[in-house]
């Protein structure tokens, strides 16, 4: 079997020390070229795959016949004038997220992804953690009962945040960087779209660097969502139900973590959850092996060489990275007006 032959655009430290470590080793790929302004990252990146063409510019990897797919990793102000470029170009793309900065720039990024015809992927590839697996199956299974509500949170620790991320116009912010990937979360786990968003957002050492999110569902379920660029490193999800709840902390948990309601005390089930947590050894070995100690990366990137290959749909797709920015969109206008905003008051035809 032929070996896709992959291009990857920008080779900043996400895309060094995570996608090229992972495609490197994936057997059905080749990765033929690099296209990377900055002299030394195009030294560090070659060093991985010293036999790719190696570019300053990414309109140069673009018109290069052999290359089928990229990868584009490059600052969030560039991901819609990078991914129309290689649409045009009839290349299959994997774009990490957001979509792009704005929805004007996302429409025309899905308008060329149509006209294309190739397999469009948005770099969320936390629906693969084998925690939200999990616990997307746990709430299909109904164990949870009727659903009550879900609080949120992902943040970081205070750290230098590079130029670009820290200004809203060049792509920066908590909504665009991380709110974006639990409002994937949340449409994934529930399979709804959000109706309803309400927002307040902070700028203390940069544009957007902490946010409060209230999302309300088709069904009505409420979600109240937490995040910042100056507290601790968290991603976690609580969600209520009638019969029970269920926690994801994706840095600290081996498992979901699952409380019944009123049916065994509390310190029983606690102690109950950490002897399960113990015997999930597989998942525990495959995350300390995989790069920045995440496995949905390399899940996500198989994904998306398999769709290139006819093996399955993409998912999620450029749509999926669509519906999330609208979301932002919504969060951004409500904290603007203090309003509650539909997402869907942006809908155009898709």
């Amino acid at each position: 079997m032929a070996k896709l032959k992959v291009g990857l655009i920008g080779c900043g430290w996400l895309a060094q020390s995570v996608h090229l470590r992972i495609l490197t080793h994936m057997p059905d790929v080749e990765v033929v070229a690099l296209a990377e302004p900055d002299a030394q990252r195009q030294v560090e990146a070659s060093r991985r795959v010293p036999r790719a063409d190696v570019c300053g510019s990414y309109h140069e990897l673009l018109k290069m016949p052999q290359v089928e797919a990229v990868l584009i990793c490059v600052p969030t102000a560039l991901h819609a004038e990078v991914a129309v470029a290689a649409l045009e170009q009839g290349k299959h793309i994997y774009l990490e997220k957001p979509l792009a900065t704005n929805l004007d720039e996302a429409q025309r990024v899905m308008a060329a992804w149509r006209r294309a015809g190739v397999v469009g992927m948005t770099g969320f590839n936390y629906r693969f953690n084998p925690l939200f697996q999990s616990a997307c199956q746990t709430i299909r299974s109904g164990r949870l009962g009727a659903l009550v509500g879900v609080c949120t949170a992902f943040s970081t620790a205070s750290h230098s945040l590079p130029a670009w991320k820290r200004a809203r116009e060049s792509g920066g912010g908590v909504l665009l960087d991380l709110a974006s990937h639990h409002v994937d979360l949340v449409r994934f786990l529930f399979d709804q779209e959000v109706q309803r968003v309400s927002a307040e957002v902070r700028s203390q050492g940069a544009d957007q660097d902490t946010a409060v999110l209230q999302l309300r569902l088709e069904d009505g379920l409420p979600i109240q969502s937490f995040f910042s660029f100056n507290s601790i490193d968290e991603d976690r999800f609580d969600i209520y139900g009638q019969a029970g709840k269920l926690t994801i902390d994706r840095y600290r948990s081996w498992d979901v973590e699952i409380t019944d309601a009123g049916r065994t005390p509390l310190h029983l089930q606690r102690m109950t959850q950490k002897l399960k947590s113990f015997v999930n050894v597989p998942y525990l070995f495959n995350k300390m092996r995989s790069p920045w100690h995440e496995p949905s990366f390399r899940e996500a990137l198989s994904r998306f060489v398999s769709a290139t290959c006819g093996g399955e749909k993409a998912s999620p797709d450029l749509l999926d990275g669509y519906r999330s920015l609208e979301v932002i969109w919504a969060a951004e206008q409500s904290a603007q007006t203090g309003q509650t905003v539909s997402p869907m008051s942006s809908a155009v035809d898709l």
